[in-house]
């Protein structure tokens, strides 16, 4: 567990600050505190320290879906306090790169040596494996509840204690920059996911080899699939919590009107309102992100399917032309079987049997109507060359 002291605004001279301490005793005027648990340590500590902090109680049944590991995305608010449950990627560590180096990457029909080489599939894709990030909003003190590696609250630390960036004005900020990295993270996603589902169709689409990689394509289908669903998860959740201040809101303007009294000593009431709206703004454009991220994996999902779909057409394609290629085939031999079908007869009175060119004129007769059907299937199309057929010619 670590603990922070966020101070926003300077305090008798001392600059904007964050303080990593070692116990929180009380929050000093004008700033509010960060309590970074882990999910493997025991709850009850902190739990007392925001008990005795800021006299709430945390629930039993928000206690246990904090240490739920399978918890889904959702958001729940009490009296006291907001809690978000948001499912954040895993940090793959030991995840082999999806192009290694050295690898050959076919992006286009370029041929080597008359043949077009099939893309390279990486055997160990990019997951999406996600567990849970606990947040417990109270009015100056944000409770986080994550796993052992929780890559964006490390981003997020690391920029506060170095100054890299502003710092959080409120609890529901801090919140929302940590909701941010993790959302970056899945936007990070996109790209592999693409790729890789590139590479797949186009092994599937092509026509000189049979494809093979059909689970390799149905496990990137459920990947893809995953994330749909993670997301209209996230969304639900943050759009409800966006619902919540946007109730919130108007009491606190009427608030603001009627006692003119800060809820803080350093913030008025109307400042605070502006923090509101434009907390609200960030949290819309936050919701915008995770939608993003949505759209492009039922656009995916969308593209697969027509993939599997045209591999299915382009087969049942290639299928109708080995048929026509047969049935022309035996349009040709039949009239050459029928000529030598009769000419096999045992008559002894048959035209051309004693003449001495009979055979001649019969393989004369059968070039005749070999070149009178190809010209006629020529002609009706049935027999097009790879030009015509917007192929490229083999060399």
């Amino acid at each position: 567990m670590q603990l922070y002291l966020i101070h926003p605004h300077p305090i008798n001279g001392a600059p904007a600050q964050v303080q990593r301490v070692d116990d929180l005793d009380a929050l000093p005027p004008g700033s509010f505190g960060w309590i970074d648990a882990r999910r493997d340590e025991p709850a009850e500590p902190w739990r007392e320290m925001v008990a005795a902090l800021t006299g709430v109680r945390i629930h039993d049944a928000h206690m246990t879906d904090a240490a739920n590991e399978q918890h889904p995305s959702f958001f729940d608010n009490t009296a006291d306090y907001d809690m978000i449950v948001f499912r954040g990627l895993v940090a793959q560590l030991d995840e082999p790169p999806e192009r290694a180096p050295g690898d050959t990457i076919i992006t286009s029909a370029a041929s080597l040596n008359g043949k077009i080489k099939p893309a390279q599939i990486n055997p160990h894709p990019k997951r999406v494996i996600t567990q849970p990030l606990t947040f417990l909003m109270l009015p100056r003190l944000l409770v986080t509840v994550r796993p052992e590696l929780a890559p964006a609250i490390g981003v997020v630390r690391e920029r506060l204690l170095s100054h890299a960036t502003k710092l959080p004005l409120s609890p529901e900020d801090l919140t929302h920059r940590i909701l941010n990295a993790m959302v970056d993270r899945y936007l990070e996603l996109r790209q592999p996911l693409a790729e890789r589902l590139d590479r797949l169709q186009r092994n599937l689409l092509d026509p000189r080899r049979p494809f093979n990689d059909w689970y390799a394509l149905l496990e990137q289908r459920i990947e893809i699939r995953k994330l749909e669903h993670l997301c209209e998860e996230q969304r639900d959740a943050i759009v409800e919590w966006n619902d919540t201040l946007n109730e919130r809101h108007p009491a606190l303007l009427n608030r603001a009107a009627r006692d003119a009294v800060p809820v803080d000593a350093h913030v008025t009431p109307y400042e605070e309102s502006h923090r509101a709206d434009l907390l609200r703004v960030r949290i819309a454009d936050l919701t915008e992100h995770i939608s993003r991220v949505l759209n492009h994996a039922q656009r995916l999902e969308t593209t697969a399917e027509s993939a599997v779909q045209l591999h299915f057409s382009a087969m049942a394609h290639r299928t109708s032309e080995i048929m026509r290629t047969l049935t022309i085939l035996t349009a040709i031999f039949m009239p050459l079987n029928l000529i030598t079908g009769i000419f096999g007869m045992n008559f002894k009175q048959m035209p051309l049997i004693e003449n001495p060119v009979g055979f001649w004129w019969s393989i004369g007769a059968m070039a005749t109507i070999v070149v009178g059907l190809l010209t006629f299937f020529r002609r009706k199309r049935y027999i097009e060359t790879r030009e015509e057929r917007g192929l490229e010619r083999k060399l």
